[in-house]
């Protein structure tokens, strides 16, 4: 038969060794990591929830709604790395493998701008602290929440909806631990140099734009700060210095940032472990009333 006729139907995934100890080790890591990452983000998911306090300040809000992206992004790719650690055959369906692209692009693109809103927030808390709370209502907090989500609709949407329409017809071998999409598109049947140099383009430059605007907040608050109190400054430092750690190791984006985010805001953050212990303190008192 002829290859251009026959339809790819499944993708299969090399993984990062073929060495079985070396699938079993990093089962048991992958399997931790993801079980941490889960709970961290769930927990403070959870205590941003049901804490009025914290639920009501722009700034847990924006956090609760970064580690829900966080716990998302997390769950779209590693509980199927996880369990083909323990498989011979790593395959994953055509349209499975469209589905996981799709919605990393989406959750990813939207916690990029979602940073953005967060650096916006923590410029307007220290630079403009009078005008803080009628700056960052609640409208426009939703609204920022519901932009990021647009923006990762359209940035995952501009590439999706060509790559659906691609033949695959011949070799099925995607050389990563997940559905990666310029390596997918590698694998069709056509010629896509375009749609390869358009993925590029988008992605680079969402990631690029996201990075110049970071790096300009970061850049006036410490300016800002600078001019005040030595102690002002170390606040700013530290709540700076744990967001761009947590950053520079995005490189392992579908396990360790969602991981990071967790333990550094909720370790670090004396609100945050006040809230938990009131939670904590109103569930005792809720079962002993019964």
């Amino acid at each position: 038969m002829d290859i251009m006729n026959r339809s790819t139907s499944e993708f299969v995934l090399l993984g990062l060794t073929n060495t079985q100890e070396l699938e079993n080790f990093f089962f048991f890591i992958f399997l931790l990591a993801y079980a941490v990452t889960v709970a961290g983000n769930l927990l403070i998911v959870v205590t941003v929830t049901f804490d009025s306090l914290l639920y009501s300040t722009p700034m847990y809000f924006l956090l609760g709604n970064l580690s829900f992206l966080d716990m998302s992004i997390s769950t779209i790719a590693t509980p199927k790395m996880v369990t083909d650690f323990l498989r011979e055959n790593k395959t994953i369906s055509l349209w499975g493998c469209m589905a996981q692209m799709f919605f990393l692009h989406l959750l990813g693109g939207s916690e990029m701008t979602l940073l953005i809103v967060i650096a916006v927030d923590w410029y307007i808390a220290i630079c403009k602290p009078l005008h803080y709370t009628s700056i960052m209502n609640r409208r426009v907090l939703v609204g920022s929440v519901l932009l990021s989500w647009a923006v990762g609709f359209v940035h995952t949407m501009s590439q999706m909806v060509f790559t659906i329409t691609l033949p695959f017809c011949g070799p099925n071998i995607v050389d990563d631990i997940f559905c990666d999409l310029p390596r997918v598109l590698k694998l069709a049947c056509t010629e896509t140099y375009v749609l390869e140099l358009l993925v590029t383009v988008d992605s680079g430059l969402l990631s690029f734009i996201c990075f110049i605007l970071l790096l300009i907040s970061y850049t006036v608050i410490l300016v800002s700060v600078r001019r005040r109190s030595s102690g002002g400054l170390s606040k700013a430092l530290s709540t700076l210095s744990a967001h761009i750690m947590d950053k520079f190791l995005s490189v392992f984006y579908s396990v360790i940032t969602p991981l990071m985010n967790p333990i550094i805001y909720t370790l670090r953050n004396q609100e945050m472990k006040a809230a938990m212990n009131r939670l904590r303190i109103q569930h005792i008192r809720s079962r002993q009333t019964f």
